[in-house]
């Protein structure tokens, strides 16, 4: 088990209760409460049936924390609601690309798993190929706006920063949190910053 875990349960366990963390968006749809662990062998039959290797952080998050809930947004899509997708090809240069279901068969580009719950046409995935395996990228189905790779460097670096983050009581938009103070201001949609 990656040591990371256990600190994750307990940051997890006690970032609900403390009075100056940030506002995470959507947390009213998932109140902090995750889903069971997941079983080894549940895990692997959905590998198999997809043809795919869950990144190892992701897979230990799910076997050993919880497989949903509480995550940023609306938070994490169970297991067997989670969809592979495909990042659009490139086109005119500067137009940002999507993503689309993967279908099934043989693959042509890097695969995608749609992890998080976003809302509307913005996705939360997971790369379970190409150079990007297990990064989590947040982008727009549609193309509306291009794709935001994490600099975290997998799953648990991510989901630790989003507790760290409202922990602090900290503004970061790419993850949806709002701080106490910007959550009090009558402008604040206009003074949170892009990190």
């Amino acid at each position: 088990m990656d040591p990371r875990i256990p600190r994750l349960r307990r940051k997890l366990s006690a970032v609900p209760f403390q009075p100056l963390r940030s506002h995470s968006f959507g947390e009213e749809k998932h109140r902090f409460f995750l889903g069971p662990k997941l079983a080894e062998a549940h895990v692997a039959a959905f590998e198999a049936a997809h043809d795919i290797d869950l990144p190892d952080a992701y897979r230990q998050f799910l076997t050993h924390i919880g497989g949903s809930g509480a995550a940023p947004f609306y938070g994490l899509i169970p297991l067997e609601r989670c969809s592979l997708l495909v990042m659009n090809p490139p086109g005119e240069p500067g137009t940002p690309r999507g993503f689309e279901d993967a279908g099934s068969g043989a693959h042509e580009g890097d695969l995608f798993l749609h992890i998080i719950e976003m809302g509307c046409t913005d996705v939360c995935v997971i790369a379970v190929t190409g150079p990007l395996v297990g990064r989590v990228v947040i982008g727009n189905s549609d193309g509306f706006w291009g794709p935001n790779v994490s600099s975290a460097t997998d799953f648990l670096d991510w989901y630790e920063r989003w507790l760290n983050h409202m922990s602090a009581g900290r503004d970061n938009r790419a993850l949806e949190l709002t701080s106490p103070r910007l959550r009090a201001h009558p402008n604040r949609h206009r003074l949170a910053p892009k990190i």
